[in-house]
């Protein structure tokens, strides 16, 4: 027996494992990133190849007000999801779990909150982080949490 996508329904108990998953990994990722100092982070193997595919189909995050605040209307428009589609499925044979539905923080200078999150894939993820913390932007909330812890 196999699993069809297309045609299960929206179990609950599917969906709070995907929920679980969710959280787990941006728990994760937030004690990574207040623990070791962000622009020192390697995330995957992949980091360079995705940094330059990104900056090359998306050279508006070559700025750094792109990618401190997402713009999620943007990302999500039906030109904005066209050109992530085709970035995303770029990735299909290549990144584990490479479209696993994951949470990233909107605002770069603040921790993830309800009012901060956008919900995109694994590779999206993977592309911005890297591109955030290649870029030092993600440094303040490291600084921001050692400071918390010296006080």
């Amino acid at each position: 027996m196999s699993f069809d996508p297309e045609t299960a329904g929206n179990a609950a108990e599917i969906e709070m494992q995907f929920a679980v998953k969710t959280v787990e990994h941006l728990e994760a990722y937030e004690k990574l990133i207040t623990s070791i100092q962000p622009s020192k982070l390697k995330l995957t193997q992949m980091d360079d190849e995705i940094h330059a595919h990104l900056l090359e189909e998306f050279p508006e995050f070559k700025f750094d007000d792109a990618l401190r605040d997402l713009d999620e209307d943007k990302m999500k428009s039906k030109d904005g999801k066209e050109r992530w589609r085709k970035f995303i499925m770029h990735y299909e044979k290549t990144l584990t779990d490479y479209n696993f539905a994951v949470l990233i923080r909107k605002d770069a200078g603040r921790l993830y909150a309800e009012d901060n999150t956008v919900l995109v894939t694994r590779v999206q993820f993977v592309a911005l982080e890297v591109a955030r913390n290649r870029a030092g932007i993600n440094d303040k909330v490291w600084a921001e949490a050692q400071a918390a812890k010296k006080a």
